[in-house]
């Protein structure tokens, strides 16, 4: 195949990008004197208040005496500590994603019943538009999941007699279709590179309505169609602690900037995916599974306690993987002595390593999260508390459910749907106005130059 000239950087692209860079570097001591909270996030990491919400909340720190002191993270989904909502679930149910997200659409626990119900439409609207796998996920498969799942979702516009109706009833209607969709999308999508990209057996199957959206996705992907309850249940845990987190988030908060314009369900949601595919938000687990190969690769005896410090020390001194300084899968921009879903799926975590025969890996994780808090604590200037972060662990759990690491994200994303359509929803109940946050110009103005007078 010849070469994509509509991929390749040209000399003359090179010289416009050192203009870019030329004249795009603002003095970043300006942004200290200006006092402009980058990232919007003051120095503490505490986010600037830009809206008001009533379907999740974060708790990080208490005030003691008017002084701010770090504490173990609590997660809230409508007011419920998501610990116990996790405690609350029937020994063997495999469904507390779908509880959750009733919890966080309609903002009340559902009884049984309700359950059962919800359940019932989620399994009516599991199902895709004629030919709609033929035509659009098949034709020209993205080497990119996150990518192909956007462009599903724009589709499904065309595929809605009422596409561009904002009233609450039908962006609820679209909301169910696509958190029911979503596994569908996905792995389907995944299926299509497979077989276009990897030469591999295009095998598609259908889902079961009866089935949790866990037990769905691994029904799926695997080609015998079998799990087992464990895995289901681990599944289902990981999407529940994905689900929501807040209005602050980046992805979220992007639900709230688009769904402020007017627009409909199917481009706020596409824009909500593009900001969860960014590597600083939603990829963060693939970068913690190519650490952790990269330190298996460099340290042997996987007990020998300084061994994994002298290579945990070397990345923070950007002397190993990919030199960046970082460990992956530590701290957390709100999160400081421990974050709530890291606690949960770390329990858990543990039960599906004996499962697997994983005990000896999952306490290398143990391991390591312990002697990097102690690092970092030591070598960095925290202003909080850092410990391992949900990422950390949920590549770990998606490996021994052999989930493909492409789907990791799409998985982020198939749980974050509920929380962005919740988002979504409340912004347009509460006619919020389109949000405009300022930015100031810190460029002196100039004088006009003629074309004939320029240099």
């Amino acid at each position: 195949m010849g070469e994509n000239i509509y991929s390749k950087i040209t000399p003359e692209i090179l010289e416009m990008t050192e203009l870019c860079r030329r004249n795009g570097k603002i003095d970043p001591e300006l942004y200290a004197k200006l006092d402009v909270k980058r990232g919007l996030r003051d120095i503490n990491g505490k986010g600037v208040l830009a809206g008001l919400t009533e379907i999740a909340d974060v708790h990080a720190y208490n005030v003691v005496d008017g002084k701010t002191v770090p504490c173990d993270g609590q997660l809230f989904y409508r007011g419920y500590d998501v610990e116990d909502i996790v405690k609350g679930f029937p020994a063997g149910a495999h469904n507390g994603f779908e509880e959750v997200t009733y919890l966080l659409l309609f903002g009340e626990l559902p009884t049984q019943n309700e359950l059962n119900n919800f359940c019932d439409v989620l399994g009516y609207y599991r199902s895709l538009p004629p030919n709609f796998v033929r035509d659009i996920i098949m034709k020209k498969a993205s080497k990119d999941m996150m990518n192909t799942l956007a462009r599903s979702v724009l589709m499904l516009y065309a595929y809605d007699d009422n596409p561009d109706d904002i009233s609450v009833p039908n962006v609820l209607r679209q909301s169910l279709q696509l958190i029911a969709q979503f596994p569908m999308l996905a792995v389907y999508g995944y299926r299509a590179y497979q077989h276009y990209w990897n030469d591999d057996s295009l095998i598609i199957h259908n889902p079961d309505p009866k089935l949790s959206t866990a037990e769905n996705i691994l029904k799926m992907l695997r080609r015998d169609e079998k799990y087992t309850p464990l895995e289901a249940k681990l599944l289902d845990l990981a999407l529940v602690l994905h689900a929501e987190h807040g209005g602050g988030n980046n992805s979220t908060f992007t639900t709230h900037v688009v769904t402020s314009t007017g627009t409909d369900t199917y481009s706020s949601i596409v824009a909500s995916l593009g900001s969860l595919k960014g590597p600083r938000h939603g990829g963060a687990n693939i970068r913690v599974m190519k650490m952790m190969a990269d330190l298996k690769d460099h340290v042997h005896d996987w007990k020998d306690k300084d061994a994994l410090r002298n290579y945990l020390d070397g990345l923070l001194n950007k002397q190993g993987f990919d030199r960046s300084g970082l460990i992956y899968g530590m701290g957390h921009a709100v999160y400081s002595l421990s974050d709530p879903r890291a606690r949960v799926l770390k329990r858990f975590t543990e039960r599906l390593s004996q499962e697997k025969g994983c005990e000896e890996e999952y306490h290398l994780y143990c391991d390591v999260a312990e002697i990097a808090a102690d690092l970092i604590s030591r070598q960095r200037k925290i202003y909080k508390g850092v410990s391992a972060n949900v990422d950390f662990y949920s590549g770990f759990v998606y490996q021994m459910l052999d989930l493909p690491m492409e789907l990791y994200t799409p998985i982020f994303a198939i749980a974050r749907i509920s929380g962005w359509c919740a988002h979504r929803i409340e912004e347009l109940v509460n006619d919020g106005k389109i949000i405009r946050p300022a930015y100031k110009n810190v460029l002196e103005t100039r004088q006009y130059v003629e074309m004939k007078d320029r240099k």
